[in-house]
């Protein structure tokens, strides 16, 4: 992956990979530690190569975030989306109000289903386990495998992020999901120390969720992951995190989307007052990642995250803005509402691209290595739904 080398000028390195030649991990270190005035021209060369890949077109997701529940047995210091049984805002939701939910997401034209949730809760909570015997199931996975089934007989494509995820699990979801989820954050154990946004987070032990993605992977799963920065990594490990994913995808194929995702500090957490990156800064890590992914790999950076710089992660080579809700809020991130589609695509607009809207499931990805037989007919039903200059895209399969 890496050679042992001094690195190479700025200009020798842009050269190298616009002409196909990989990123050495040396070079990437010295870029993510590069000056300012050299930013420009790293955010040319990863807008090009993103230009090749993916033209001058960046896409949404229209979707509706389902919290089937906020509990969590997990502890990260910059989290308030999780919950404890009877903390205020603890909420597990019920079948009504999943049907409800969906159903009007279906009236404003979402064709997506975002189902999040905390790690596990059932192995921390004995009222939790109770909750769930009500429901009819035994364990968490089986809840969210039935709310993946209303979304489908709804008309909803599922996709879900549901933390560390066994073999079993994961076949288990496949059939009723466009696409899983879990975000790396970081590949360095360090954060997992004592006194680290970690610490007390056991599903956060990077070589657990580097093996999740493996298996996933191995299932032909079309997954969704990327990085978390500014919760105490350095600029290196940011680079190393990008590299785990770069490996993954080299070896199956299935990475369908990275995101760069940049840490927003929340009242109440003990990470607060922590220093949140810069718009400079994520725009370093996005060119990064572009320059390592390729101009193939759709990059992605939240759009409610940094409200401010949609101009400059547009030039420093992301594709995607992810799920956009016009239903429900960012219920990881509260303080952050989403961006108004229009103003977003005038945005777009001005800076020479234009707004389409995608699936939950990336049009690369549709086809019988990935897609599970029983979702394409729905996926063909919601891809003739998209704006006509849009559906091509997709094809036939």
């Amino acid at each position: 992956m890496a050679r042992d080398h001094a690195p190479a000028p700025l200009e020798a390195v842009t050269e190298r990979v616009l002409r196909g030649g990989p990123l050495d991990l040396a070079d990437a270190y010295a870029l993510v530690r590069g000056a300012d005035d050299a930013l420009p021209s790293l955010l040319a060369a990863a807008g090009a190569l993103r230009d090749r890949g993916k033209g001058r077109v960046v896409t949404y997701s229209r979707k509706v975030f389902l919290p089937i529940t906020n509990l969590c047995r997990d502890r990260c210091t910059y989290c308030t989306f999780r919950k404890d049984p009877g903390d205020p805002g603890a909420w597990t939701m019920t079948r009504d109000e999943i049907v409800e939910w969906i159903t009007a997401a279906r009236r404003q034209g979402c064709k997506e289903a975002l189902m999040c949730l905390g790690d596990r809760p059932e192995t921390a909570f004995p009222e939790y386990r109770a909750t769930l015997r009500e429901l009819g199931h035994d364990s968490t996975i089986g809840y969210v495998r039935e709310a993946c089934e209303i979304a489908l007989e709804l008309g909803i494509l599922p996709h879900t992020n549901a933390g560390l995820l066994t073999t079993e699990e994961m076949r288990l979801l496949r059939p009723v999901n466009a696409s899983l989820g879990l975000m790396l954050e970081n590949v360095s154990p360090r954060l997992r120390a004592a006194g680290m946004p970690h610490q007390y987070a056991p599903d956060k032990e990077p070589a657990r969720r580097v093996a999740m993605m493996s298996e996933a992977g191995r299932q032909r799963i079309p997954f969704t992951t990327g990085i978390l920065i500014g919760i105490g990594e350095t600029p290196e490990e940011r680079v190393d995190s990008l590299f785990a994913i770069a490996d993954l995808h080299a070896t199956y194929g299935h990475i369908q989307e990275v995101i760069i995702q940049n840490f927003r500090g929340k009242l109440g957490t003990p990470m607060a007052d922590a220093t949140e990156p810069t718009a400079v800064d994520m725009a370093r890590t996005v060119a990064i990642a572009r320059l390592l992914l390729g101009p193939d790999v759709n990059i992605q950076a939240p759009p409610n995250l940094s409200p401010d710089a949609h101009r400059l992660l547009l030039r420093a080579g992301i594709n995607d803005w992810g799920g956009i809700s016009p239903i429900s809020r960012d219920y990881v991130n509260p303080e952050a509402a989403w961006p108004m589609i229009p103003a977003l695509a005038r945005t777009c607009a001005e800076e020479g691209f234009t707004l389409r809207e995608r699936l939950a499931i990336y049009p690369e990805y549709v086809g019988p290595r990935f897609l599970d037989p029983a979702l394409a007919g729905l996926v063909d039903r919601l891809a003739a739904g998209i704006h006509t200059e849009d559906v091509h895209a997709y094809g036939a399969h």
